[in-house]
């Protein structure tokens, strides 16, 4: 097939027949006619997502499915206006009237009962009438306030209603049931403590930290909407406020009017609306909708996922947790384990939290495969699959853990390629063999390594499974051996993205070390369903026994063989030590007998009370992980526009850091509808520069706060 452009006019070449034209500029007619070359097999969709087309599976697909099901003139028949089933004309009316009277759009939205997002769009398509404005009451501009007479008046307000609560009108209208919920107003501040935080909300906002509310996030009626409350999260994410209590040493009122009211909600209040928040939403499901999201956005990382497990240690009381070896600790401790999916950059899709340890290939199988099934963009079609029988859907990267034909064997039967470390590996190749090759890095840059590369079987019996194995030879000739079950990657590819696996890792200890995930969210358990097996306390007992009584067993033969060799030492000693070995062996026997007849496994509920293993709350946890996620990902994003001006990493993420707990000056002009927010210097003229680059940048976006509307501009002192 041929595409010719010339004269105003496309034509679509099959062979060198013309099979179709049409005007440059018919978008009808270019979905008819590339649906129908697909449709009469001219051209595979696989070719037309590469350039120069560059046209994205999904849009194929639902081209080709549009077609059979509507008929190819489905394309030409001009779309039905839409009625409006929200804004009703009542509504509509009371809209215009609020407007008129002067309110922001986010709270008419409020007031008359919709959301925000389709009232602006009734009023971008005119169906909300255009009232004349009313005059607006003169008011007196007042002075922006120094941090001293906020903190004179929030004392003040500690007599009354609690302390820095300026708006007791509010709150009691909140409390009545009057208002649903506080209007955000900012106020003219100098020296707002954590200020800089503002300069993050529009990557937490292109992440989707507001992305669930109304679908998988609501909360009641109150002072605090559910938007306060994940902006209140979202920034003690990014400003290292690692858990609710130590909200305590933060001065309430400063970081209030970083969110545009009078406080943030003291401990006991957070906490609760964290509940509310996880319990009447579904939060694994905002989880799912985001991982999703972010994989769309960047498909290419999408197609090599990265899977490890990270164990959170518990050591409190409440909970009786199953115990599981932590590799950092070098120890069995109580704890829970988390398997993250990350890209190749370190940045997260989504978790899942094991209470029982089923290991890593029994989770891959049940929990997250089936997610990522659906999650993942761009995989070949069943057509495909048949035609290629070495083709894959994505690649999902491990360690040694999931190093096994059994697993590997059961991914490949879903077409779902796996990368990850050899074991055992006792043969040397030749090293003439290993070719130095430019290996491109995922992260960016590249580097130089010996490989080398053959094809190869798991297994030796009729179920083997060919693989891919590549070999790097480093500088003290140790062979790192790779094995892949996507066969049709490269070797260069293969070792790029396997020692890319480090960032996981990475990723792991500085999510712990700045913003604790391991940290308990709430405390309490609660029970796991009876029927779930888990390894019986008494088989583990006799287990234990078994492994001391081998032990003793070893030592004993030890002693009689040195014994025999210092000439056959005494007669007494050697018979005791054989009459000891004899005992013991007939011990050991017991137990092994005994062990035998013991299950192995049972199910909860035929264990006593107090042996039955309970499970954290897990719903706080999945919102407030899900939370840290959109702030990790933001901050990376911020960080990536600064490394346009600063080249070490480490240092751009350092001063993103510093940026989100600078103070700043806050300025709200009503007039313009604008948010001007001015951060204070850092700490040296070189980091100004870069700072003062990444908020042109940040101006430049024309980022409107979510609730405010106001247009948000940022610059440096």
């Amino acid at each position: 097939m041929a595409i010719l452009e010339k004269d105003g006019q496309v034509t679509y070449f099959v062979g060198g027949d013309n099979y179709f034209s049409h005007a440059v500029g018919d978008q009808a007619s270019r979905r008819f006619a590339l649906t129908s070359l697909m449709e009469n097999g001219h051209v595979k969709a696989v070719e037309l997502e590469r350039a120069p087309l560059s046209i994205p599976h999904r849009t194929l697909m639902n081209w080709v499915g549009q077609s059979r099901k509507a008929g190819p003139s489905s394309f030409f028949r001009p779309a039905e206006p839409s009625k409006p089933r929200i804004m009703t004309p009542e509504k509509s009316a009371d809209c215009a009237r609020l407007l008129s009277e002067g309110k922001r759009p986010a709270e008419v939205a409020r007031q008359v009962g919709v959301k925000e997002s389709t009232l602006r769009k009734a009023i971008r398509r005119q169906g909300v009438p255009q009232l004349t404005p009313r005059p607006p009451e003169r008011v007196e501009s007042e002075a922006a306030s120094t941090k001293s007479e906020r903190s004179r008046a929030d004392a003040e307000a500690a007599a009354g209603m609690g302390t820095a609560c300026t708006r007791a009108d509010e709150r009691i209208q909140a409390a009545l049931g009057v208002a649903t919920g506080a209007t955000t107003r900012f106020e003219a501040s100098h020296d707002v403590a954590m200020g800089g935080l503002l300069a993050g909300l529009p990557a937490l906002c292109a992440n989707g930290l507001l992305t669930g509310l109304g679908r998988h996030l609501r909360l009641p009626r109150g002072f605090y909407s559910a938007l306060h409350i994940l902006l209140v999260l979202g920034f003690m994410a990014l400003g290292r406020i690692k858990r609710p209590e130590h909200l305590r040493q933060t001065p309430p009122g400063e970081l209030g009017k970083v969110i545009g009211l009078d406080r943030v909600p003291e401990v006991r209040t957070l906490r609760e609306k964290i509940s509310v928040l996880a319990k009447t939403g579904d939060p694994a499901a905002w989880m799912r909708e985001l991982a999703k999201n972010w994989m769309e956005s960047e498909p290419e990382e999408a197609g090599y996922l990265y899977v490890d497990g990270h164990v959170r240690v518990y050591h409190g009381e409440q909970a009786n947790l199953s115990r599981r070896y932590v590799s950092r600790e070098r120890l069995c401790l109580r704890g829970t384990t988390d398997y993250w999916v990350n890209d190749a950059l370190g940045r997260p899709f989504f978790v899942v939290s094991q209470p029982l340890n089923d290991g890593l290939a029994e989770t891959l199988l049940k929990d997250i495969v089936p997610q990522l099934l659906d999650m993942v963009p761009g995989q070949p079609t069943p057509a495909e699959l048949d035609a290629d029988p070495t083709l894959h859907r994505f690649v999902m990267v491990f360690d040694r853990e999931g190093a096994t034909q059994s697993l590997l064997g059961r991914l490949w039967k879903q077409r779902i390629g796996a990368l990850t470390y050899r074991k055992n590996v006792k043969d040397l190749w030749p090293e003439d063999e290993f070719q130095d090759h430019e290996v491109r890095l995922p992260a960016g840059g590249s580097s130089r390594m010996k490989l080398a590369m053959r094809e190869t079987r798991l297994g030796a019996d009729a179920n083997s499974l060919p693989v891919t194995e590549v070999r790097r030879l480093t500088q003290t000739r140790h062979q790192t051996a790779v094995i892949t079950t996507a066969r049709q990657l490269g070797n260069t590819t293969i070792a790029g993205r396997m020692f890319a696996r480090w960032c996981q890792e990475n990723y792991f200890a500085y999510m712990m070390e700045h913003y604790d995930i391991d940290g308990l969210v709430e405390y309490g358990a609660e029970s796991l369903p009876g029927t779930h097996p888990v390894v019986n306390p008494r088989w583990r007992e006799l287990d234990k026994a078994v492994r001391q009584t081998r032990q003793s067993e070893r030592k004993l033969q030890a002693e009689l063989a040195r014994t025999a060799l210092n000439d056959g030492g005494e007669i007494q000693k050697n018979a005791e030590s054989v009459e000891s070995l004899q005992a013991v062996q007939e011990e050991l026997k017991r137990l092994l007998s005994k062990r035998k007849a013991t299950s192995r496994k049972v199910t909860i509920d035929s264990l006593p009370e107090a042996e039955r293993p309970t499970q954290l709350p897990p719903l706080n946890k999945i919102l407030c992980d899900t939370i840290k996620m959109v702030a990790y990902r933001a901050e990376t994003a911020m960080v990536a526009l600064l490394r346009r001006h600063l080249k070490n990493e480490d240092e751009a993420r350092a001063l993103i850091r510093e940026l989100f707990v600078s103070a700043a000056d806050i300025q709200p002009n009503t007039a313009a509808n604008t948010l001007t927010v001015k951060i204070h210097r850092m700490a040296s003229p070189v980091h100004d520069r870069a700072i003062a680059a990444l908020l042109d940048e940040l101006t430049q976006q024309e980022f409107p706060h979510p609730e405010t509307g106001a247009k948000m501009t940022f610059a440096l002192v």
